[in-house]
Formats: structure tokens, sequence, C-alpha cells
């Protein structure tokens, strides 16, 4: 598993950058922000990647901090988020800006990256909010405070938490019911029809299962 990259800019590609390690270029994919897409060739640069490995292919994904790589490697644990889809996120957002959606269930923010939809921003939430706070204690997130971290967490009214807290409340619903967390997110994210209440998306998610 190769951690980091550490040498010099050899080529600069549309999403991807060829760094030359003592004779050995590696590309590495990297955010469309990145600093580096401003460094000239021949500049010194240390990227800490991740190594992802498919059946047809094994690709490197390169980040400034090591803050960005964790956000990238907890982003691609969320089913159908791919790496292109965390590079989407983390091209479009700061890594304070995607914690703090997640955190407050901002669906919308999330949206802002390229092809992320509504479904799977929802999904995102669903799936990562409890675990950001632990993955980034300590993390300055602007005005908001992380849940768990000492402060309160969204909630219905308050900026950034919309339609995702009718969907964290419904797949609470149906928890206790007796259906299992994975069913119940599953069930709500299956939802096709229109809500703007807990109670219809539990209708409609009842329905669909």
């Amino acid at each position: 598993m190769i951690a980091y990259i550490r040498g010099n800019v050899l080529e600069k590609l549309e999403i991807s950058v060829v760094i030359d390690t003592g004779g050995v270029g590696y590309e590495v994919f990297i955010p469309s922000n990145s600093h580096v897409f401003l460094k000239a060739k021949g500049d010194e640069v240390v990227l800490y990647t991740a190594q992802i490995f498919k059946e047809d292919d094994v690709s490197l994904y390169g980040f400034e901090d090591r803050t960005a790589l964790r956000l990238f490697r907890l982003l691609i644990t969320v089913s159908g988020v791919g790496a292109k889809a965390a590079m989407g996120i983390i091209s479009s957002l700061s890594t304070e800006e995607a914690v703090r959606a997640i955190a407050f269930s901002d669906v919308a923010m999330l949206t802002r990256a390229q092809g992320i939809g509504k479904k799977s921003a929802e999904r995102i939430v669903l799936e990562l909010k409890d675990k950001v706070t632990d993955a980034f204690a300590g993390l300055s997130v602007g005005t908001g405070t992380l849940p768990g971290s000492g402060g309160a967490a969204a909630r219905p009214g308050v900026p950034g938490s919309g339609a995702s807290d009718i969907v964290t409340e419904a797949v609470s619903v149906l928890m206790s019911l007796g259906i299992t967390r994975s069913e119940a997110a599953q069930a709500v994210m299956n939802v096709t029809g229109e809500y703007d209440t807990v109670e219809d998306c539990v209708r409609l998610a009842l329905k669909g299962m």
C-alpha cells in the first residue's frame, strides 16, 4: 500500500498529475481544487494517497493533507459512492464544509458536488452522520459544533437540517417497528414519491417494502 508520494511534478493532466519519484512516474488523481495544479513543472510536492484496486485497474488518489484523505476514505464506504463521486465532493467543498454538511444533515450543500444527487446526499448523511464526530474530532467546522462533541445536533428549523431530518426520523420510526437500521435506511432511500412529513416518508417506505 502506497501511503504517500514525495516527488516532483512531471506533468499536469485534466484530473491528475504525474509525479516523478527518482525516475519512476506515478499518475495520481487529485481534487480539481488542489493547489498542486498551481505548481510549476519540477516543483516538489507531497501527496497522501489512497490506492484503489479494481478488477481491471489500480489507481492512486492523492491529497495535500491527511484530513482530506480521511474524508475520502470515509466517503467511499457509503453504498453507491465510489472514488469519482467522493472526489467530486472534495473538489467542490472544503473538508470542513463537507464534514459540517454531513454532521448537520445539510443535503443541499452536498448536492453542490458534481455527480451527487439528493438521494446520494441523503445516503451519505444517513451512513456517516454518526461517524464524522469520531473521525474528525477537534476539526473546526465554522460556527457549528459536531453532534456528540459537546454541542447540539441539527434539528428541524435549524439551517442545514431540511429534508434529511425527515429521512433520519423516518429511519428511527421504522427501526422502532422492528426493522433493522440497514433495511430501514435502504427502504427510505428507495422512496420515489414526494413527501413533506415523517409520516408520509414512513408510509411510502413501508409501501415500497
